[in-house]
């Protein structure tokens, strides 16, 4: 199977332009293709990862992908999926986020001489000249057609600021800048960018002619990723020291029937064959699927050590009910006041919650229990002796922790 044709069959593809041209790039390994990444976090989280799967999948079919770190783009914010502004960020809070990806995608994606290559629009956009790039660029936009797409037309009611409005402007320059510099001749995005993606492509063929070779592809990276990078608690995060590989395996373990095999497909590198035949599996098999799903993308991320760790945990606690090999947590001792500490503060120390009334709110809705018992007082602690030989704090039936005092 060709690969433009597999991520068709893994249900990666929603909506392209020029599908012939795109078909013969891609499936000859001639594609050379960006997807942007704004640093709007320290981390990756599980959305961006599936831009990076897309760009693992057709960097081993032969093409050639440019990661796009959005140093430049991140000083204004995209308003796409929004119902109110970013917040802004320092340019050094940026700086950090964009190294903290670059160290992330290393691991994943292969950089080097006639492989990917990474940039930063800060090198470009932040040097513009704004009353240049009025002239250059602005003509060739229509508000009345800016104001439609729907990145804008759901921020409206609440207001949608200049700065934000300009972001379209922003990511078309991006595409025209890498068609020129990099011979960038596809852009991927997800299906909240398709407006600004499309536009893109129209200036490169408004300012260099209609036979200037640019194309777009849509695929349902954002929308899906989004869902999926989102829990009760906060992101999935890529990075352990936010979202432990454990949990990260957990995440995966459970979710829902409907889900997972889709899940298997656009994510894992498993062959579509084998996926095809798990169509057929009910009950109890949909769990083994689950447990494949977390291994899989837990090791892709991780490494195979740290999957067949949060394997072995998994198993041990669901089904023996043994957690000593449930990941621990350790305790500082100056955290003790009076030889103990509260339920709360553990909860939020295990990243089991966001926040100490997010923790409150789920000791009162009886979803937490310290040692196998239900807890009911938002006061409650756990003592010193108790964490030296160690306890074991659930949240809900999905998040566990063994905490121990360091």
């Amino acid at each position: 199977m060709k690969i433009y044709d597999e991520l068709v069959a893994r249900g990666l593809i929603a909506q392209v332009t020029d599908e012939n041209e795109i078909k013969e790039l891609v499936n000859n390994g001639k594609a050379t293709f960006y997807i942007g990444f704004d640093p709007t976090a320290d981390s990756l989280h599980v959305g961006h990862f599936m831009a990076l799967c897309l760009m693992k999948r057709l960097q081993m079919a032969g093409n050639k992908p440019i990661v796009l770190i959005g140093g430049g783009t991140g000083y204004i914010g995209d308003p796409s999926g929004r119902t109110d502004m970013r917040s802004m960020m320092t340019p050094e809070t940026i700086q950090h986020n964009c190294d903290c990806f670059k160290r992330q995608m290393e691991r994943f994606i292969e950089f080097g001489e006639d492989k990917a290559i990474m940039v930063n629009n800060a090198d470009w956009l932040l040097g513009l000249n704004y009353i240049e790039l009025l002239r250059d660029v602005g003509a060739c936009f229509s508000v009345n057609r800016m104001l439609s797409a729907e990145c804008y037309k759901q921020r409206m009611e609440k207001g949608l600021s200049f700065l934000e409005f300009n972001y379209m402007i922003m990511q078309s320059y991006d595409f025209y800048h890498l068609f020129k510099e990099y011979n960038c001749n596809m852009q991927f995005g997800g299906d909240d960018q398709w407006s600004n993606m499309l536009y893109g492509t129209e200036l490169i063929r408004k300012k260099l002619g209609k036979d200037a070779y640019a194309m777009t592809i849509n695929l349902l990276l954002n929308s899906e990723g989004k869902k999926m990078g989102k829990t009760a608690s906060g992101a999935v995060w890529l990075d352990p020291n936010k979202t432990p590989p454990y949990d990260f395996y957990q995440y995966w373990r459970n979710v829902g029937d409907k889900d997972v095999l889709k899940c298997i497909r656009m994510l894992t590198f498993l062959p579509l064959e084998e996926i095809d035949a798990m169509d057929k599996w009910e009950g109890a098999e949909l769990n083994r699927a689950k447990e494949i799903l977390a291994y899989e993308l837990t090791k892709l991320i991780h490494g195979e050590d740290e999957a067949k760790a949060a394997e072995a945990a998994s198993r041990a606690l669901f089904v023996s009910g043994d957690s000593a090999l449930t990941p621990s947590v350790e305790v500082d001792a100056d955290m003790l006041n009076d030889g103990a500490i509260d339920v709360i503060s553990l909860l939020c120390l295990g990243k089991m919650v966001p926040s100490r009334s997010e923790g409150r709110r789920a000791i009162e809705q009886g979803g937490v229990s310290v040692g196998g018992e239900k807890v009911s007082d938002v006061k409650a602690t756990v003592s010193r002796d108790a964490l030296t030989a160690g306890v074991l704090i659930k949240r809900g039936k999905k998040s566990f922790n063994k905490f121990v005092l360091k």
